[in-house]
Order: C-alpha cells, then sequence, then structure tokens
C-alpha cells in the first residue's frame, strides 16, 4: 500500500453498559395473527345485558307497546267516526299487522322447541348409551325415524335403519346404525356449510380492508352458518334461535378464556406455520375462517340429535384445509 492511498476503514465500536441478554430479544417472524374479526362477533352475540339492562328494556318496551296500541286504536276510531270507508280499511290493516306478529312469534316459539327437541334426542341417546338399556334406544331411534319421516333425503337411511333394527340386539349398536345411516349423509351437509362459511369469513377478512366490516361479515356468517345447520339436522332455528345458538357455542369455546382459545386454534391449523408466512391480512383471513370452522363444528355439536359416536366428529385441521384451500396462494404452502 502506497503513502498516498487512504487508511483502511475502522471497526465502528459501541460499549453497552449493561449486558445484553440474546433470550430476551423478540422472535423474528413468529408474531402470528389473531381471530380478532370472529372473536369481537362471539363478544358481541355472547354478550347478556345485566337485570337492571333487561328490566330497563323490558319496561320501555312495555311502555312502547301500550302507546302505540293505544295510538292504533285512537286513530281507528277517528277514521270511523270521520271517513267510514277509511276507517274500515285501518281497521283491515291492524288486524292483519296483529296476524303477522303472532304468526311470527308462533315461528319463533315452534323453532325454539324444535332446537328443545334436538337437545332432548341427544340427552336421551346418551343416556340409553350410558344405561345400555335396549328400549330406551329403541325409542330414541323411533323418535329419529318418525322426526325425518316427511325428508326425501332421509328416504334411504330410514328405509335401511327399519331394515336393520331388528337385527342389532344392543343398543350402542342401534344407536351407532342409526348414526351411520341417518345421520351420516346430514353431517356431510354440514360440513360443507362450515367450510363454506369459513371461507366466506376469511375471503372478507383478507380483501376487504374497511373498519367493522370483517367483523360483521364474521357475525353475519356465523349467524347463517348456525341457523342452516339447524335446518339440516331439523331443528329450522329462527332469529332468536339462532342468536341462542351462537351463543351457547361462543360460551363453550370462550370458557377457557379468548386469547388461550386462539393459540390452540393457531396451533391445530398446520402448527400456524403457513398463517405466519401469509402477509397480515391474509393471516388474519386465515384464523378468522379457522375459528369460523372450530365454531361451526361445535354447532353441529349442539344440534345434532345424536353425540358423535359411531361416527367420527370432524376435524377441524382437516375441515379447515379444505375451505381455505383457494385462499391460501401456493407459495406459502409449498414453503410451509
Amino acid at each position: 500500500m502506497s503513502e498516498d492511498d487512504p487508511p483502511p476503514p475502522r471497526p465502528f465500536l459501541l460499549e453497552v453498559e449493561e449486558e445484553a441478554d440474546p433470550a430476551a430479544a423478540p422472535p423474528v417472524g413468529e408474531t402470528l395473527p389473531q381471530p380478532a374479526a370472529v372473536l369481537a362477533a362471539g363478544r358481541i352475540a355472547s354478550a347478556r345485558p345485566s337485570g337492571l339492562w333487561r328490566f330497563a328494556a323490558w319496561a320501555f318496551g312495555a311502555l312502547f307497546a301500550f302507546w302505540l296500541s293505544v295510538s292504533a286504536w285512537q286513530f281507528v276510531q277517528d277514521l270511523l267516526a270521520s271517513y267510514p270507508v277509511l276507517g274500515g280499511i285501518a281497521v283491515v290493516l291492524v288486524a292483519l299487522a296483529l296476524l303477522a306478529a303472532l304468526l311470527v312469534a308462533f315461528r319463533e316459539w315452534a323453532a325454539l322447541a324444535r332446537l328443545a327437541r334436538l337437545d332432548g334426542f341427544r340427552a336421551h341417546a346418551a343416556a340409553a348409551l350410558a344405561s345400555g338399556d335396549m328400549a330406551a334406544a329403541r325409542r330414541v331411534t323411533g323418535n329419529l325415524a318418525r322426526l325425518y319421516a316427511a325428508r326425501a333425503d332421509t328416504a334411504w337411511g330410514r328405509a335401511r335403519l327399519a331394515e336393520h333394527e331388528a337385527e342389532v340386539m344392543d343398543a350402542d349398536a342401534l344407536l351407532g346404525l342409526a348414526e351411520t345411516t341417518l345421520l351420516a349423509p346430514l353431517d356431510a351437509r354440514a360440513v360443507a356449510e362450515v367450510e363454506a362459511a369459513a371461507a366466506r369469513v376469511a375471503m372478507v377478512t383478507a380483501l376487504v380492508p374497511l373498519a367493522l366490516a370483517d367483523v360483521a361479515a364474521a357475525l353475519v356468517s356465523n349467524l347463517r352458518m348456525i341457523r342452516r345447520i339447524a335446518e339440516i339436522y331439523g331443528g329450522r332455528s329462527g332469529s332468536f334461535g339462532s342468536l341462542g345458538l351462537l351463543r351457547r357455542v361462543f360460551t363453550a369455546l370462550v370458557a377457557a378464556g379468548a386469547v388461550a382459545l386462539a393459540d390452540d386454534l393457531i396451533g391445530s391449523f398446520a402448527g400456524g406455520g403457513i398463517a405466519s408466512k401469509l402477509s397480515r391480512r391474509f393471516g388474519e383471513g386465515v384464523v378468522n375462517g379457522a375459528l369460523t370452522a372450530r365454531i361451526g363444528i361445535a354447532a353441529m355439536e349442539l344440534c345434532r340429535p345424536l353425540p358423535f359416536r359411531a361416527v367420527p366428529r370432524p376435524s377441524t385441521s382437516a375441515l379447515v384445509g379444505r375451505a381455505l384451500a383457494g385462499i391460501i396462494p401456493r407459495g406459502a404452502k409449498e414453503a410451509d
């Protein structure tokens, strides 16, 4: 090296008074997305107002109904006194409105009764399995056959159950036969509904950047999914029945805490490997869709007239893999 050449660069040293611990450094690339939208929708659906708020809602609702009734009655009386023809039309319209309200109330009551009937079937089946009571098991299968008697999609299963029922002499085997013949096709339809709802929630979360849009989409999609699952199994839940089912599902799932539930969910979905390799929005979409699938499986267990025993319970990871197959980019799958 000649005398005119510049001196070589010297290393830059930064003296640190405290000794750094590499173990305390935050992990790189391991921050996994959380299902914030679905959990927020679950909190909204499962929130129960206090006794004071329920009393206030009842009092104001009763006052509004009383005021509306008096106003309608006064309105009809004034029309009848001044314009008899218009008063007659008003009477007919008020009667139609009352009839519509009664029909809606009856439909909601019937929906709640059907859901309670399915709960009764499941409780009786569990009791028959625990005690091995053959007579109780036959009553359960007879009730199931009558429940699905008017449905064409269960005709083959009912015929097969009636053909082989006399050959079975064990309560466990009889209820298992009812599961495989009557409920297995219904399980396949319910799983398809869960996959569609999971894909829908994941797509909205990943592609719609609007605030609270993913929460609204998760709430609506989960309510629609639960309603369809109840209809498939014979519940036909109404608006209040669907809300009640969603509240029961989230109460069971979030009992251990939302954070623990989300961590367990990510761990069940390929160990979180795919979710951590995606972008933030796509990662949130994947995890929201996965939690929607978990909710759907829990709804199947609540709406199904028999507990999962002879037919295996649907696997969350397999269901999520099928539902989100077209959402996760191919590069992330290959890297995982």
